[in-house]
């Protein structure tokens, strides 16, 4: 498979402060990775760099076969999925439209512009996969934050990256929204096989069955990377949240509480 996502030797530092030291990884095509940490841990600064969003103090990014800092960063981003629950859109605008937004990479739709027929194809067929269908006409207002989630990702893919982001897509979630999101993650990786994904979360239950890889970050350095079974271990865990911790899987699903001492 081919790399999408290559870091070596990362440094970020901001105002004399570091905020990520020697982050090295690499991601490939169809693979689905786990970025984990503590608040403050440089998860969402990671992933900004990843999504070719800043620069790195030193060391080297590449993006899709395309270095930082050698290459117009708007063009990249075209090519890049980022989801952000943060992101608002005009509460007036129905789902598709939203969805449709992707295409432009703007906030409302463009005047006067108007989706090919083979643009409005992909924007219901990814409104099917992540359940959204029978909501297409729904407006952003009325929707649930799983729902608005939901419609994130699909407005995400429209421009048909090779590489999406998401950074704690779960936020604010309720049982029933985490888990019609997981849902839903499952469903695009098995219609977009050759898609990447980095997941941005500090809870191992919100992990999608289909995670292939883990990065567990701590003060900014990289703890452990690699595939789950050899990263995601109590002990590892334990040591990135500096808490005694119990890891149990079950049918792909993680859960964590924590070791009482005897």
């Amino acid at each position: 498979m081919s790399v999408v996502l290559r870091a070596e030797g990362v440094d970020l530092v901001r105002d004399g402060r570091p905020l990520l030291q020697e982050v090295s990884l690499a991601v490939r095509a169809g693979e689905h990775w786990a970025l984990l940490g503590a608040n403050g841990a440089g998860k969402s600064t990671l992933l900004g760099l990843l999504g070719a969003l800043v620069h790195p103090t030193r060391g080297t990014v590449e993006v899709l076969g395309r270095r930082l800092g050698r290459v117009d960063l708007r063009e990249l981003r075209a090519h890049v999925g980022h989801v952000d629950p943060r992101h608002r859109p005009a509460s007036a605008l129905r789902v598709r439209d939203v969805v449709l937004t992707g295409v432009t990479g703007s906030a409302a739709p463009v005047p006067r512009w108007r989706p090919a027929p083979e643009q409005e194809e992909r924007a219901e067929a990814l409104m099917a996969t992540l359940g959204l269908a029978a909501l297409r006409d729904a407006r952003w207002a009325t929707l649930s934050q799983g729902q608005r989630g939901r419609t994130l990702i699909a407005r995400a893919l429209m421009p048909e990256p090779r590489l999406l982001l998401l950074d704690e897509p779960a936020t604010g979630l309720d049982l029933p929204g985490r888990e019609q999101l997981i849902e839903a993650l499952e469903e695009l990786r098995s219609a977009h096989p050759g898609l990447a994904t980095v997941l941005v979360t500090h809870h191992l239950e919100e992990l999608p069955p289909g995670t292939t890889h883990a990065v567990l970050l701590r003060d900014g350095r990289v703890l452990a990377s690699g595939p789950v079974a050899t990263v995601l271990t109590a002990d590892q865990v334990g040591k990135c949240f500096d808490l005694p911790l119990a890891l149990e899987r079950q049918e792909g699903r993680w859960s964590v509480r924590i070791r009482r001492a005897g």
